[in-house]
């Protein structure tokens, strides 16, 4: 057998040595190319410094500050397209002097969502504070109303506005909160005396049938637990339903 000779290995070894160094070559080229081209794009895509938000969605907000009331505070934040949330703070049952926070993110119907932002439009978006200095009235609470978007930002704080458009939208957002509260107050009942359920049940459908309250669906869902529930007074049970069936009603013409 011929053994190759020396010189023909040295050959091989730097042939060998030549293509790797090329890999080499190849690979440091690519990786200087990708690494250009993610610096380009990141000169064209500035990345958002931390005073910066995104695009906020048109929103009304009211509060309302009444102490000695139940609640004695509450407050709504509504966007443009019906989310909302309602916050506020009351006793956590008719007969106790507990008092506890309560939130609740719901849904506004499309026909009370337009009606409030076109009241607040009416009230040139709250950028004229109301003059009530005319009207000595007992005090209702302390109410503050707010719109902001991209382009205006306006806020008044009032007991009582002469203002037609400023009272209805107030009327309105008084009106959900007692929806609200009716609520939280049946949940309570629920877990904790279900024997309080029909009184309250009783006084809520009472309301809904002279046209006083709306936006039930916003509660659909302890309604739903009290009537599906056997272990309820069939009675109770039955009220719940009768609700749950008119649930969605919007806030009427005032």
């Amino acid at each position: 057998m011929t053994l190759p000779r020396v010189d023909e290995y040295g050959s091989a070894a730097r042939d060998s040595f030549r293509g790797a160094a090329a890999m080499r070559r190849l690979l440091a080229i690519f990786i200087w190319a990708l690494g250009t081209v993610f610096c380009a794009l990141g000169a064209q895509t500035p990345s958002a410094s931390p005073d910066e938000s995104p695009t906020q969605l048109p929103s009304i907000s009211f509060t309302l500050d009444f102490p000695g009331s139940d609640p004695d505070h509450y407050s709504f934040k509504v966007d443009s397209n019906g989310h909302s949330r309602y916050e506020s703070t009351a006793r956590i049952s008719p007969d106790s002097e507990d008092r506890d926070s309560f939130q609740l993110d719901f849904d506004l119907s499309a026909a009370t969502r337009a009606k409030v932002f076109d009241l607040a439009a009416r009230a040139k978006y709250f950028q004229e504070q109301p003059d009530s200095r005319k009207h000595r009235i007992a005090s209702t609470g302390k109410k503050t109303l707010a719109y902001k978007d991209a382009a205006k930002n306006g806020q008044i704080t009032f007991d009582y506005s002469p203002s037609a458009p400023v009272q209805e939208i107030t009327a309105v957002f008084q009106t959900v909160s007692t929806t609200l509260e009716f609520g939280r107050r049946l949940s309570y009942d629920y877990h904790y005396q279900k024997l309080a359920l029909d009184q309250e049940l009783k006084r809520m459908e009472e309301l809904v049938n002279s046209h006083s309250l709306y936006e039930v669906q916003a509660v659909a869902q302890v309604l739903r637990q009290i009537a599906d529930d056997p272990s309820v007074i069939n009675v109770v049970r039955s009220r719940a339903q009768r609700l749950l069936a008119g649930a969605g009603g919007a806030a009427p013409r005032l």
